[in-house]
């Protein structure tokens, strides 16, 4: 129920898909903790390719589009399973009711993953590549944001606080 989220910052995935949310299904690819927040970045892959490709993307036959996703007032984590490359997994999105909270799990092959957190959910670091054999995303990347598009060619390592903690 990725309704009960308010997204922050999605103009560029809107931008991208329209209304319809490609965050159902996600591949999770990094999970970063920030005891700043508390807060909680993930690294995922999003559902399939938007039908308006920018041109760039088009001329480098990209295959997946990737964002960040930050959540914020982390409660309750729990992290008992992480084996990557993780297949695609439900991001299940759970109401509690009570001051904008909500319950967030991506359960499957290779992560179980759950915690709680405010609705209100930033997305930026928005990006295409094209998928390894092997299932993972170490190659080029080609960014939507114009600051990143100049910065990074590929995703920074998880030390590289500047990319993985601000959105």
């Amino acid at each position: 129920m990725i309704d009960a989220l308010d997204l922050i910052h999605a103009h560029d995935l809107i931008g991208l898909y329209g209304s319809a949310s490609p965050l159902e299904e996600i591949r999770p690819r990094s999970v970063n903790l920030d005891w700043r927040g508390p807060a909680i970045t993930l690294r995922v892959d999003v559902s399939g390719l938007p039908a308006g490709l920018p041109q760039d993307w088009k001329a480098a036959e990209v295959d997946t589009v990737q964002c960040h996703l930050k959540f914020l007032a982390v409660e309750d984590f729990s992290l008992s399973r992480w084996d990557p490359p993780v297949p695609p997994t439900s991001l299940v999105v759970e109401p509690l009711g009570k001051n904008r909270r909500v319950r967030i799990q991506l359960s499957g092959p290779g992560v179980d993953l759950r915690f709680t957190s405010h609705k209100s959910v930033h997305i930026g670091h928005v990006s295409a590549f094209g998928i390894t054999p092997d299932g993972t995303d170490g190659g080029p990347h080609l960014f939507l944001g114009n600051l990143d598009r100049r910065r990074y060619q590929t995703v920074p390592e998880t030390e590289e606080k500047t990319f993985y903690e601000r959105i």
